[in-house]
């Protein structure tokens, strides 16, 4: 038969479009990977809140201290346990409320050395507005008054002027303002419903502006120092009060920078603005989920707690580090977290400074980073 080549094409052309009618086979979706560092992280936080279940005294508290008790409780709170469905969380609201002073201010006087009344009030009431219980309003009303009394102003015959001004400190006599006081101050105002209007943001915004590690907006003759940085971070008091790692010169450092800059965003500040862009332009610089930059394992769980709080209040889903490194700051600090823990559930700190040797304290504050990081 003579050969033609018409047919043969035509014959393909039939072929091809037979195969593209037909429907087009597609491989197996593969299914998404098990989110392991999420399923670890809800584990570890079940783990740490029955160690914290076994470890309340039989008065309700944590360490019979208030400030504790407050952590443990804001821990379960956070964690999705409440007050009508766990007992521990009721026993120790019930001890914080036996803690509460005619002046509003919520602490314990057994031991006049260790009172810190500012710093006790601000974690109880805090405690308190997350149970989110009307039966309370008077004694948290109360406590917002007293702190708000407490802030170096024109009331202590302190001028705009002075250093001190708009701080918070221990409210041990005698008192000097720092920013670690006063950061918690603020989150329990704010947490607490206190008003937007009150004098007290304003009044706080010149003194974090004097903690602040910047030229520009400081008029403090320690950030004019050749050791100063002027880089945006942040230190203790607005004296120049360092607890870096730089031997008491005025270093910025990481928690006291997370510090401020969740500060400042209580006040009022937009992420955009200079301030706050300087004190997350050195979080960038300096970002870590095995170190406390600047105090190294000094004070580490109290970073990590504040890191994840101010990193969830300024909505910020991925870090990228001054490297162009982008971390996903949920998930590596969950990891870091849930590796951290110790057989029994809880957690705790080799170095002993500012008590991260009682398991209890870090616990609790462990236990919160946490609540941040599954809710990203």
């Amino acid at each position: 038969m003579k050969y033609k080549p018409f047919r043969v094409f035509a014959v393909v052309g039939i072929l091809a479009v037979t195969l593209a009618a037909l429907p087009q086979i597609q491989p197996p979706a593969q299914a998404a990977p098990p989110d392991t560092t999420a399923a670890k992280a809800k584990t570890a936080v079940a783990k740490g809140l029955d160690y914290l279940r076994r470890v309340q005294e039989k008065d309700g508290s944590w360490g019979e201290y208030p400030a504790t008790t407050a952590l443990a409780v804001a821990a379960f709170l956070r964690n999705g346990r409440s007050e009508i469905k766990e007992p521990a969380v009721a026993r120790g609201v019930q001890y914080l409320l036996g803690m509460t002073k005619p002046n509003g201010a919520i602490y314990s006087d057994a031991n006049p050395a260790q009172s810190l009344p500012n710093y006790n009030t601000s974690l109880s009431l805090l405690a308190l507005s997350l149970t989110h219980n009307p039966a309370y309003r008077p004694q948290i009303l109360a406590a917002q008054k007293y702190l708000e009394t407490s802030q170096f102003d024109e009331g202590e015959g302190v001028a705009a002027s002075d250093p001190t001004y708009g701080g918070i400190g221990y409210g041990s006599k005698p008192d000097r303002p720092d920013l670690s006081n006063l950061q918690t101050a603020l989150e329990a105002l704010q947490e607490s419903g206190a008003s937007t209007s009150s004098p007290v943001w304003k009044k706080a915004i010149a003194f974090l502006q004097r903690v602040q590690n910047r030229r520009a907006s400081n008029d403090q003759a320690w950030v004019k120092a050749p050791e100063s940085a002027d880089d945006g971070g942040f230190i203790y008091d607005s004296k120049g009060r360092s607890f870096s790692e730089s031997g008491g010169k005025p270093q910025s450092y990481a928690s006291m920078t997370y510090a401020g800059l969740k500060s400042y965003i209580y006040c009022g500040l937009t992420k955009d603005d200079p301030r706050a862009q300087s004190a997350w332009d050195w979080i960038r610089g300096h970002y870590s989920v095995t170190e406390n930059p600047g105090m190294g394992a000094q004070s580490l769980y109290y970073y990590y707690h504040t890191m994840a709080k101010t990193l969830d209040v300024f909505n910020e889903k991925i870090v990228r580090d001054t490297k162009g490194v982008p971390h996903d700051w949920a998930r590596e600090l969950a990891a870091q977290l849930t590796a951290n823990q110790r057989p029994d559930g809880s957690w705790y700190n080799d170095n002993a400074r500012f008590w991260e040797n009682q398991p209890p304290l870090v616990t609790s504050y462990t236990l919160l980073a946490l609540s941040y990081c599954l809710k990203r």
